[in-house]
């Protein structure tokens, strides 16, 4: 069997996007005496990303949240979001844990007065939300008087969005777009409801300037 095809069944079987190194230290066994394995890996792995590239696949090979994993093109989401929303309960989110995910997101690491601030209302109710659903994580306290905590995002959120890491999230508006075809039919039934907050996805606007300063971070 190739290298290549070692590698395609490696990263198809991993639950978890799998990275370099862990693929190195899986075909250790079988290298070559004296061969270079991990130049040998990378330079594998990007001849499976542009063979899955092709239009004949449905599928690709893409790196995420530090790792690489098989994933289905973006033109066939609609069609496979609604067999995996057959295969498992999905997340379920108020507007509210949303426009919080999204400040945070575009903000970290950032801490509840700030995510208030900017939104416009108390947003310390969803952030036990977004933690149990391990969307966000603390990031320690920032050196100010009181000593909030800071929270930001995770790999598990990459992982939801398809990110490599944060630097891909794409413009405000565009991943309000994105937050709200991912989760719209997961919105909380008694939330989604109720008349929509004044700050509702207007986020944008007010979390210009902290997109900005994210990248020049």
């Amino acid at each position: 069997m190739s290298l290549k095809a070692k590698i395609e069944a490696i990263v198809y079987a991993a639950e978890m996007p799998i990275t370099l190194d862990q693929i190195v230290a899986l075909l250790k066994d079988s290298a070559s005496e004296g061969a270079d394995l991990k130049s040998e890996v990378r330079a594998a792995v990007e001849e499976l990303i542009a063979d899955y590239s092709a239009e004949a696949h449905g599928i690709e090979l893409r790196q995420i949240a530090g790792g690489y994993r098989m994933s289905t093109k973006p033109e066939q989401h609609d069609l496979v979001r609604s067999f995996a929303k057959s295969l498992k309960p999905p997340i379920r989110l108020s507007l509210q844990a949303l426009e919080t995910l999204a400040v945070i997101a575009y903000k970290q690491p950032v801490t509840v007065p700030e995510i208030s601030e900017i939104r416009g209302v108390d947003s310390s109710g969803v952030i036990a939300t977004l933690l149990d659903r391990k969307l966000i994580t603390t990031s320690g306290r920032k050196d100010v008087i009181g000593r909030p905590i800071l929270y930001k995002t995770t790999k598990e959120f990459l992982l939801r969005f398809g990110l490599k890491d944060v630097n891909e999230l794409p413009s405000m508006e565009e991943f309000e777009k994105l937050v709200a075809e991912s989760f719209q039919s997961d919105l909380l039934p008694t939330e989604s409801q109720q008349p929509q907050e004044k700050s509702s996805l207007s986020v944008s606007d007010q979390a210009e300037s902290s997109q900005a300063e994210t990248k020049s971070a």
